[in-house]
């Protein structure tokens, strides 16, 4: 396995956000040596001048095992209202959240960001995992809380894109949906690209999410 050179996902993103809501995203892979950044950007609107949007970063390094995030930072911009930033601090055997907990740092543990990255990772490294059925634990260090979050294989299909149909395997968290909780991302991953994410479906409720 060699980690790819820096590289650029670019996506067309439609959703409800009270009411339907169109924009793009965008996932950025930044590499140097064995230093990482992943940049997740979500918007909605236009790009010149969006109604809000997301950007949540993860920094790090890249170990035998994957990667090993060190600093995770969100900004969140909201039309009329105050640019909103969390960071969470990865220091050795420790992972401080924005509201001063903290918490011990287990083995494989990963960021919002971080975490697609990492399943493209181990995908690679291990393709039997993806099989319809399969459960793969993650830990996830996320802003409000720390937690082992199991995602699991639930179909494979072919998912229509410009450039043709794309045989791809959808992962779903088993987490409930609840207001004002962590989000929940599906994801679909294409063995023919990479093991790249070609879909992701983040979802705050039934009602409110980014496809």
């Amino acid at each position: 396995f060699e980690w790819p050179p820096s590289t650029r996902l670019s996506y067309a993103l439609t959703g409800n956000y009270r009411g339907p809501v169109e924009g793009q995203a965008q996932v950025e892979w930044v590499r140097a040596g064995s230093r990482y950044q992943v940049h997740l950007d979500v918007w909605v609107g236009a790009q010149a001048a969006p109604r809000g949007g997301r950007r949540m970063s993860s920094d790090g390094e890249l170990t035998d095992q994957g990667l090993v995030p060190k600093r995770y930072d969100e900004e969140t911009r909201a039309l009329f209202r105050e640019l909103r930033r969390r960071s969470i601090l990865f220091d050795g055997a420790r992972v401080l959240l924005p509201n001063g907990k903290q918490f011990e740092a287990v083995p494989g543990m990963q960021d919002a960001a971080s975490q697609f990255v990492q399943l493209t990772w181990l995908f690679t490294t291990q393709p039997q995992l993806l099989k319809v059925g399969q459960r793969i634990e993650l830990p996830l260090a996320l802003p409000t809380n720390v937690d082992r979050w199991s995602y699991e294989v639930i179909e494979e299909v072919a998912l229509a894109t410009p450039f043709g149909l794309v045989p791809t395997f959808h992962l779903r968290p088993r987490r409930e949906l609840r207001s004002n909780r962590d989000l929940v991302a599906d994801a679909w991953f294409a063995p023919t690209l990479q093991y790249l994410p070609v879909r992701l479906l983040i979802r705050q409720d039934e009602a409110t999410y980014i496809d």
